[in-house]
């Protein structure tokens, strides 16, 4: 089969031999062969290379690749991923097919704010997580989407079909993908900024000025590997950015309306936290106060998400309908 050559960045080649379509990636067997480049970075990490070249897998997952010897450099199996990488070099990787699923499709039902054959977008509840984990094997929106309906390969076996995630206790409206070009398409949207992700949260106190932005650098805390934190870049963090602006004064809480640029896990938590007006309700990045309303978890919520339709290239916009108990806690707050 002749292969397809494209150039990603302007900084590699990519060559995809054994590719029958390109709208269901990856079948039977594909192969990626990739040039570095000379560029900004000397000798970049095997792994994060990887991983900014090609973003459909994860840095977990291609660290996985890497340890099942299906990445070779200059034809020889490289098995480290902290391989450091020189110009001049042919990184080749060898993806296998994805296994088949093994989940059991749940009836669960689905506040569905869109869809189509290529993806959909659903209003996500509080307290549903969004994929399989530990502690977490049933009930996840994976299992809920299953029964409904196909979903993309890429995400492997317990991740069928997902672009990005919501923590189990925020809410609202979050793209699953259909296909595998879908998938591809819409995280590479993520990556490039063009999708649009804003949140609508409680905080306490109110920030000094009316919007600002938080650049800050998020990562896994070095102690508590249950919690991400502020983490320098030097030290594994990556980079995170979040646009605020003040939605509603409410005497000593505020209501704030996030934009992301980037979506890095907990990103709105930790930066809120660190700013001094911790989410409301946050059992990890919190206060722990009460405030007399019952709530499930951190008052936050995907409020809306505008992204462009892989296929037609069209804008889509979907907005999730507040949650009751958000409702609820602003109309206690207004009433202090």
């Amino acid at each position: 089969m002749t292969a397809t050559k494209f150039i990603f960045h302007n900084e590699i080649e990519v060559d995809l031999v054994s590719v029958i379509e390109i709208d269901n990636l990856p079948v039977k067997h594909e192969t990626i062969e990739l040039i570095v480049e000379a560029n900004d970075n000397a000798e970049p990490r095997l792994d994060i290379w990887l991983t900014a070249q090609l973003p459909a897998f994860s840095r977990s997952r291609w660290q996985k690749l890497i340890f099942q010897g299906h990445i070779k450099i200059n034809s020889q199996t490289c098995t480290d991923k902290k391989y450091r990488l020189k110009p001049g070099d042919r990184v080749c990787a060898s993806i296998p097919s994805p296994t088949p699923l093994d989940l059991i499709p749940e009836s669960i039902p689905l506040d569905i704010l869109y869809e189509d054959e290529h993806l959909i977008i659903v209003n996500k509840p509080a307290g549903m997580v969004v994929h399989p984990s530990a502690g977490h094997d049933t009930g996840t929106l994976v299992h809920a989407l299953l029964a409904h309906c196909p979903l993309s390969s890429i995400g492997g076996v317990q991740r069928p079909g997902i672009v990005h995630r919501l923590d189990k206790d925020t809410t609202g409206a979050m793209v699953v993908a259909k296909t595998d070009f879908a998938h591809q398409h819409l995280q590479q949207q993520l990556k490039d900024k063009t999708a649009r992700r804003e949140y609508l949260g409680v905080v306490y106190g109110t920030p000094k000025t009316d919007s600002g932005t938080i650049d800050m650098p998020v990562g896994r805390h070095p102690v508590d590997r249950q919690k991400n934190t502020i983490l320098s870049i030097e030290r594994g963090g990556k980079s995170a950015v979040t646009h605020w602006q003040i939605e509603e004064k409410l005497r000593s809480f505020s209501l704030l309306k996030f934009q992301l640029e980037t979506g890095r896990t907990h990103q709105i938590r930790i930066h809120t936290t660190k700013m001094g007006y911790p989410i409301v309700g946050d059992p990890v990045y919190g206060t722990g106060r009460s405030i007399g309303v019952k709530l499930p978890g951190q008052a936050l919520h995907a409020w809306r998400l505008e992204l462009i339709h892989p296929h037609t290239g069209e804008l889509i916009s979907a907005t999730a309908p507040i949650p009751v108990y958000f409702l609820t806690l602003l109309q206690v707050l207004r009433n202090r």
